[in-house]
């Protein structure tokens, strides 16, 4: 899918700074900006590297100041914003933004147009800018100012003594070493060029999205100097920020060939899955010290175990890339300790955070789904993924998961008042702001889908089931007897002796969405009807039902503010998988399901994906219309949930599918 923008929109900063493009490699750098090359958050960047040392993404270019020499005029075509005013103002000249296998911007000057196209090579630190001239004098120059940050990006940096101004020559460019401990960047170009050495610190630059979060949102960035570029009509110029010099100049155009080469072969397939699946395609990725892992998000999440289990399928499984889930999941046993699968990843490979109860669950899940999508699907588990499921179920029976236990019943109590170990885990001056120590349900239908997997497999590969199928059934009734209420006709989120908590969630739906459903068929479309009703919007499920009390409707506000609406209301589109997985289990008539859901859900697919992160999926939405998107402008699980749940219904209804999706290319054209 191509994504466009004419003048009118670009022009329009209320509007282009709102939209957002990204690049990635593969290794966890990425570049990304506004569609008007104006940074608006601290994490946008040109060159965001993931380094190995120091651990974790750094912003090492932040952005290029950009002007054409024509005619005797020197016109700007970047843009920044400083305080009270927007230098330079690149925007008046973009006459069109294409966001489609890369980023592509054209600017027309006189009677000249100037393209510039940005790339990031497959496995490769570096980034390339292409920039071509079509029309205006037979020889123009570009001049190019580089502005560096070299920070961690989740921080800002300021004008400082300890800044190394020196650069040194190299091939077709120069070097610069700014920071003892960090790693040079080579610029480098396959144009006839001068650069300038001109050391200097550019002041203020603000971010106008941090500033609206509530954050720190202005920073100095160092410009080591400029380089001035000869261009042509007969011949485009490539600009190089790597960590490691190309060697040749002449490499730039064949890094750039093959890269470009490398997209264009996935075909001309224009539908929404073939789109997903590429978009999926930037989660994936080779860390330094973690080996191959999935980003939560974009911009700032990292590696995360629950999020990465639960996109997993999605990214890998139902997009043509089963070996690189088969990789992951097989990477994933050597982290357990104490049955726990790692919250969060330590981008230095060691010192991960243990601190979910749910992360080691969605990892059987994601086990079943390649078992039962990949080939030899159940050697794989055996080879690969058994000894760390009957670790986790050992752990978990037996007490020796922290913040975790059985009961008698069978049943799992996690976490204390002071503790948030499940996916709903924001919390507001140290306090949870949605407790939900006690069992919670989800917790318990992914425990009781471990259970019952884990006894098919043993029973496959000749072993004893770690539970019995008599158990496993006293464990289900005990379940929905605990859990459900025939007054309410509804779950319990979470059940504790002294009194269950009803407040009316999403969480529920895992009980009837799992591959091995805890509650019965009637029960969950008893329960599918008051979600449908009081959670379902277009863009994915409310988090609380607007008739409670602590609902929220708008994220917004202090990080504070944001923190205690983050659950209580906020629309969350990965939870669409789960609603779809019910509606498959609870409703006979498969064609009605589909056509329900992909009716709801068109403006998720259609208008959504210009309007945020251009593309992708937002991580979440307001819970009141107009549904403004919000968070991270790519979150995995959103599209992976998507891609799954959507590919579902094709094999569900393919009939219906086929029709929804031709009214939506008819919609786009």
């Amino acid at each position: 899918m191509n994504f466009k923008y004419n003048k009118a929109i670009c022009q329009n900063l209320r509007e282009s700074l709102r939209l957002e493009w990204l690049e990635t490699n593969g290794l966890g750098d990425y570049a990304s900006s506004s569609i008007v090359s104006c940074n608006t958050r601290r994490y946008h960047g040109l060159f965001v590297a993931n380094l190995d040392r120091p651990a974790g993404r750094h912003v090492l270019l932040s952005a290029l100041e950009e002007s054409l020499l024509l005619g005797g005029h020197e016109f700007f075509f970047s843009c920044r914003q400083h305080p009270g005013n927007f230098f330079p103002k690149g925007h008046e000249y973009l006459r069109e933004a294409e966001i489609g296998a890369w980023p592509l911007f054209r600017y027309r000057i006189g009677d000249a147009v100037l393209t510039r196209e940005i790339v990031m090579p497959h496995g490769e630190h570096r980034v390339l800018i292409r920039y071509s001239l079509e029309g205006g004098a037979a020889l123009a120059k570009l001049r190019i100012k580089l502005l560096l940050a070299y920070r961690n990006f989740h921080a800002l940096t300021h004008a400082n003594m300890n800044l190394h101004v020196r650069t040194w020559p190299e091939t077709a460019g120069f070097k610069v070493e700014p920071y003892d401990g960090m790693p040079p960047l080579f610029m480098q170009t396959d144009g006839r060029f001068t650069f300038l050495p001109s050391p200097d610190w550019y002041y203020n630059a603000e971010y106008l999205i941090e500033r609206e979060r509530g954050f720190p949102y202005a920073e100095d960035l160092f410009q080591p100097g400029l380089f001035e570029i000869e261009l042509s009509p007969q011949r485009p110029v490539i600009l190089s920020a790597a960590l490691q010099p190309t060697g040749k100049a002449g490499r730039l155009a064949r890094l750039w060939n093959d890269e470009t080469r490398r997209r264009l072969s996935r075909g001309e397939d224009r539908s929404l899955t073939a789109h997903l699946e590429r978009e999926g395609e930037k989660f994936l990725i080779d860390s330094p010290r973690n080996g191959k892992t999935v980003i939560a998000g974009y911009p700032w999440f990292d590696a995360w175990g629950r999020d990465t289990f639960i996109a997993l399928p999605g990214l890998t499984f139902c997009a043509g890339r089963s070996q690189e889930g088969v990789d992951i999941l097989a990477g994933a046993g050597g982290a357990i300790k104490d049955g726990l699968i790692p919250n969060c990843y330590g981008a230095d490979g060691v010192h991960h955070s243990y601190n979910s109860a749910d992360a080691s669950l969605w990892y059987v899940w994601a086990v079943q789904q390649m078992a039962e999508q990949a080939a030899n699907g159940l050697q794989l588990v055996k080879k690969l993924c058994w000894q760390p499921i009957k670790e986790i179920i050992a752990a978990y029976a037996d007490g020796r998961a922290p913040h975790t236990h059985m009961d008698e019943a069978g049943l799992l109590h996690v976490g204390a008042p002071d503790t948030q170990l499940t996916w709903m885990d924001a919390s507001v001056g140290g306090r949870p702001v949605t407790p939900r120590w006690g069992c919670p349900v989800e917790i318990n239908a992914l425990w009781y889908n471990a259970l019952v997997f884990a006894g098919k497999t043993a029973a496959a590969l000749g072993e004893t089931p770690p539970w019995d199928k008599k158990r496993l059934a006293a464990l289900k009734k005990e379940f929905q007897r605990r859990f459900w209420s025939e007054e309410r006709g509804y779950l319990a989120d979470v059940w504790r002796a002294d009194g269950a908590d009803w407040s009316f969630r999403p969480n529920q739906l895992f009980a009837a969405s799992l591959p091995e459903p805890v509650l019965d068929r009637p029960l969950a479309a008893e329960m599918l009807g008051r979600v449908r009703t009081l959670l379902l919007t277009p863009y994915g499920l409310r988090t609380l039902s607007p008739a409670d009390a602590n609902y929220r409707s708008l994220y917004e506000g202090s990080p504070e503010e944001r923190d205690s609406a983050y659950h209580q209301g906020t629309v969350w589109p990965w939870l669409l998988g789960a609603y779809g997985d019910t509606l498959l289990f609870a409703l006979w008539d498969r064609p009605a399901a589909a056509r329900h859901l992909l009716g709801t859900i068109t403006p998720l697919c259609t208008a959504h994906l210009r309007e945020y992160g251009v593309g992708s999926v937002a991580e979440i939405f307001d819970a009141a219309p107009p549904y403004r998107p919000n968070g991270a402008v790519a979150q995995a699980w959103s599209v992976a949930e998507l891609l799954r749940v959507l590919k579902k219904m094709q094999r569900a209804a393919p009939g219906v599918y086929r029709r929804w999706e031709t009214n939506l290319r008819e919609e786009a054209r």
